[in-house]
């Protein structure tokens, strides 16, 4: 039925429809005036503007780059830690860093499966301590040296020894109760 009505409608259509064929040597001479163009103004225009754009527009990213990264790294901004507060606060740095290491390499040698979901736990903790960490830093940099920022800082250091000292036990009491169901295990 949809293809009586196509033929119905071009039967109806079909007086305006343009049955003329072009003249000879149309085509040749569509053709020319296309060379023409191309080698005339618009393809040697586009070519030489092109050449001299490209290294502009290099240039352009280059400063746009430079910029950029002036204005994420303002010199100045960087945050104050512990240390910088003064001689006593930086050995109290060293000293807490050199505990935490200490610390952490224990836990990461107690790695084990039974051990696994414990470890990584005091890791992502104090993955938030240290984020804690780089907060109070910031603070440290807009308060001034205020104590109660310093004694926030040094609280963070606590924690994080406290959280790894105490996850250390735990494993170690893992430990001692796997080795005591071993043993009742192989006695019985």
């Amino acid at each position: 039925m949809e293809k009586d009505n196509l033929k119905s409608l071009f039967e109806d259509l079909r007086e305006g429809f343009d049955f003329e064929n072009p003249k000879l040597g149309h085509q040749q001479r569509f053709l020319a005036k296309l060379q023409e163009q191309r080698d005339g103004y618009g393809h040697e225009a586009f070519n030489t503007n092109y050449k001299w754009w490209k290294p502009l527009m290099g240039v352009a990213a280059s400063v746009a780059l430079i910029v950029s990264v002036l204005l994420v790294v303002q010199p100045g901004s960087s945050s104050k830690d512990l240390a910088s507060v003064s001689p006593e606060m930086s050995q109290t740095q060293d000293y807490f860093t050199v505990a935490i290491t200490e610390e952490l390499n224990r836990l990461e040698s107690e790695r084990s499966p039974e051990t696994e979901a414990m470890v990584d736990d005091a890791l992502s903790r104090m993955s938030i301590l240290e984020d804690e960490y780089e907060e109070l830093k910031k603070d440290l940099t807009e308060s001034g040296d205020d104590q109660r920022v310093i004694y926030a800082m040094i609280a963070n250091f606590q924690n994080r020894i406290d959280l790894l000292k105490s996850v250390l036990e735990n494993i170690e009491n893992v430990k001692l109760i796997k080795q005591d169901s071993n043993e009742n295990s192989i006695t019985i």
